[in-house]
């Protein structure tokens, strides 16, 4: 696949990536600070439609006994690691990394497809 930015010599090319990522970043951080502020801790969150449609494809591809909810904000560190909200609702795929570690698991999150700390996460 062609970038749009393909044609650029590979320093210029790799700030755009920077900025790009930084900007990124910074939005996501004041997302996070706006959510935690919004959101009351205890409880389950009411869900979204769309996260309703997404539960509701997750249990017809998985199973309702593979849903988990993320219990705290999780973002992702490493590669094939997922970034997500609290609240949110995952399929459990795995119950271990490619590593045999049981403390990450694999999961899918309604499209996206990586690993998430266990602890993080409680049966929906």
């Amino acid at each position: 696949p062609q970038l749009p930015h393909g044609h650029m010599p590979l320093p210029s090319f790799w700030k755009v990536v920077e900025d790009t990522l930084q900007q990124s970043g910074a939005q996501l951080q004041t997302f996070c600070q706006a959510f935690e502020t919004v959101t009351p801790s205890p409880g389950t969150q009411p869900l979204t439609p769309a996260e309703e449609r997404k539960v509701l494809s997750l249990v017809s591809k998985h199973g309702p006994d593979k849903l988990y909810q993320v219990t705290s904000n999780i973002s992702g560190s490493k590669d094939l690691d997922l970034t997500l909200l609290r609240g949110q609702i995952v399929a459990l795929l795995q119950s271990m990394d490619t590593r045999g570690n049981t403390s990450r698991w694999l999961v899918d999150a309604g499209g996206p497809r990586g690993f998430v700390p266990a602890a993080k996460l409680r049966p929906y």
